[in-house]
């Protein structure tokens, strides 16, 4: 395979979807078989290429917002795995307090804005994020994903309408993986070619497969440049697929464990290890050196969190309201 793409984003793209994959797994563990995480609780597995080829699309500053299937995006944007899954047991020192739990990530410092549980909204916040940006004449571009279920709330059109009005710097990211919560597109919409949509609103757009980081990364930052030189949103559909259910109580009648098992064929993190292997860019001693160091963080994880002290009683009304006077000011 011929490739235009270093060694080291290689590297990086291999390190990054194997923590994604990995902390998934431990934490699904946890919540099935040691009862530790509770509520609600939707796995990124299958879908690692999207987040890595964004990441090396994007900046530090760039802003993301997503979905409730936020763990994933919200390691890609530097959240540590302790804060991670100590949010996810809902403590103290998880990085929404332990008040968020798995749906509602959050890291002002690594410009990651949820994790949102109701289904679309975050579209909308995202256009908002985007309108905040250029207001303050920053250069940054906002990444706002939603699956292929959000794209039928009405919400979506109502924010492309605006987007492109006000030409916001901002990329919506439907990250198609065929089912929503159990019902295939197939079965919703008379439009299954969700890129389709933003023709109504004269918005660019693109069809990527997203089990592949390369087509990831070259489709996001053609997207991001033109926000970037003023030029307004993009859509880009990513063909995805998740190897676990919808949430972790699906028992996932609506599709054949056949089909699972042929996109897990097609595994992303075995195709960029391929390409690794097979350019040489590392050896089999330093990937089994890179899986025992995600494998000694993942574990590192679960013990911060088993630690960590619970959140205390006074912190219930906390970061619910904030106090100002209005007008106040937005920076």
């Amino acid at each position: 395979m011929q490739t235009n793409f270093s060694k080291e984003t290689y590297l990086y793209w291999y390190e990054l979807m194997q923590l994604i994959r990995q902390f998934e797994l431990k934490a699904e563990e946890m919540y099935k078989m040691a009862g530790k995480i509770r509520g609600f609780f939707h796995a990124y597995i299958g879908q690692e290429a999207i987040a890595a080829g964004c990441m090396t699309a994007t900046i530090p500053g760039d802003p993301f917002i997503t979905a409730y299937r936020d763990h994933g995006l919200a390691l890609a944007k530097g959240l540590d795995a302790n804060s991670a899954m100590a949010e996810l047991y809902g403590k103290a020192t998880g990085c929404s307090k332990g008040k968020g739990g798995s749906m509602h990530f959050f890291s002002l410092e690594h410009h990651f804005f949820g994790g949102h549980g109701i289904v679309g909204a975050q579209i909308g916040t995202g256009a908002g994020l985007a309108f905040a940006e250029k207001y303050r004449g920053t250069n940054q571009v906002v990444l706002c994903f939603f699956g292929d279920g959000a794209a039928r709330q009405g919400m979506l059109h109502e924010t492309f309408n605006m987007a492109m009005l006000w030409k916001l710097p901002v990329v919506f990211i439907c990250e198609n993986n065929h089912y929503a919560m159990g019902t295939s597109v197939e079965r919703t919409s008379n439009v299954v070619d969700i890129y389709k949509l933003a023709d109504a609103y004269d918005m660019p757009s693109d069809k990527v497969d997203g089990m592949i980081p390369e087509n990831v990364h070259v489709s996001v930052a053609r997207a991001v440049k033109r926000a970037r030189e003023g030029d307004g949103p993009t859509l880009i559909e990513m063909k995805t697929y998740r190897y676990k259910g919808h949430s972790i109580s699906d028992p996932q009648k609506y599709r054949k464990k056949e089909e699972v098992e042929e996109y897990k064929e097609q595994d992303p993190i075995n195709k960029v290890l391929n390409t690794i292997l097979e350019h040489k860019y590392a050896t089999q001693a330093d990937i089994d050196a890179i899986d025992e160091k995600i494998a000694g963080i993942v574990e590192a994880s679960v013990q911060f969190a088993e630690e960590s002290p619970w959140p205390d009683d006074s912190e219930v009304l906390k970061d619910v309201y904030v106090d100002a006077n209005y007008p106040f000011d937005i920076g």
